[in-house]
């Protein structure tokens, strides 16, 4: 049975009599009542049990009502505490309202009065506890709701993930064999992402937002796409422009992840040293994410067979980045994004190695 606050009172005299007459009129009108001839014992059976309600004389020999006030508040701040005075007491009586005291009862008492008094700290208490029971309901709730949107939130993550995953694969398959292709460009752009010092947030995204780098071919023919010889000038100027397909795509959001995949559809391209295309920028004028991508695709690429081309070795593709071949040159890449690559080459075989397998 849930407990009814404000039911308990405890009563605290040192005169017999009053201390009776006290606990009869509460009892008398439903109260549960404990009584203490004294302080000291009025505090270990408050330690014991906890009234809900404390009702006591001022003066007591050994520790009066006022200091047994301001022990009681200094473990328990919210227990009303009820003081009994004489008129001739009141300027002390007055002292402990200021000190906290809930109400005075002036003796001799009418207990009609005493009754009210105590009512009043009854329903205090009741208030109490319904704010209590208020705030621990809206906090489990708090926490319930806050679970569910975590939930919720990682779900829709998940799905935002695989849908992009998804997605890519319409260029995918329009331009190479193997659905590995963006797999290896995320593992390789997130693994160059944290060489250099991103944050584990941006390593993430750009994990699954390289994947749309090459979304815009979907608006290339499929004659300049699958072309098996060399494009004409025209034609790879036709292919260049699946840079800005891809950012007219995805530019205009507000997500981050979409926002980063428009930004790489754009630059993956574009070269350090001002040489690469669609906006021919130089140096860090174009995006980080762009300068990642730019050399986790250019691995890629010359690991991969195209309809033009044969797949290079894992020891060729790095001699053609590290050292150049006359097309490919190191000045093309960001000096730090090369340096993680040289760093971790053996990684990238590895990697390579494994999503081949799968």
């Amino acid at each position: 049975m849930k407990k009814l606050y404000g039911n308990v009172v405890m009563v605290v005299d040192d005169d017999y009599f009053v201390l009776e007459s006290v606990c009869m009129i509460l009892k008398e009108a439903g109260y549960i009542v404990k009584s203490a001839f004294s302080a000291p014992e009025a505090l270990e059976m408050i330690k014991s049990d906890a009234p809900d309600i404390v009702l006591t004389d001022i003066r007591m020999p050994g520790m009066t009502g006022i200091e047994l006030l301001e022990r009681v508040h200094g473990s328990d701040p919210n227990l009303p505490v009820l003081l009994m005075t004489a008129y001739a007491e009141m300027e002390i009586a007055v002292d402990a309202v200021k000190k906290g005291a809930f109400d005075l009862i002036l003796k001799p008492y009418k207990p009609e009065y005493l009754l009210h008094a105590v009512s009043k700290a009854a329903r205090h208490c009741r208030l109490l506890d319904m704010e209590r029971t208020y705030k621990s309901n809206l906090e489990e709730t708090v926490k319930q709701r806050t679970k569910d949107l975590n939930a919720a939130l990682t779900q829709l993550k998940k799905m935002s993930y695989e849908l992009l995953s998804k997605l890519t694969t319409v260029a995918e398959y329009r331009d190479t064999d193997t659905g590995l292709h963006t797999s290896r460009i995320g593992v390789f752009s997130a693994e160059i992402a944290k060489e250099i010092g991103m944050s584990p947030e941006f390593v993430e995204i750009i994990r699954y937002a390289s994947a749309m780098h090459d979304i815009g071919k979907v608006g290339i023919s499929d004659s300049i796409l699958l072309k098996p010889g060399s494009l004409t000038k025209e034609e790879f100027d036709i292919m260049k422009s699946h840079c800005e397909k891809g950012w007219n795509m995805l530019h205009n959001t507000e997500f981050d992840m979409i926002r980063i995949s428009a930004s790489i559809a754009l630059n993956h391209h574009e070269r350090w040293d001002g040489t690469g295309y669609p906006n021919g920028l130089k140096g860090e004028d174009c995006p980080v994410e762009g300068r990642i991508v730019m050399l986790a695709d250019q691995y890629e690429a010359l690991r991969s067979a195209r309809p033009y081309k044969k797949g290079f070795s894992h020891v060729e593709s790095c001699k053609i980045i590290i050292e150049g071949d006359g097309r490919t040159k190191p000045e093309h890449f960001d000096p730090d994004v090369l340096m993680a690559f040289k760093k971790n080459e053996a990684a990238f075989e590895e990697m390579y190695r494994k999503l081949a397998e799968c």
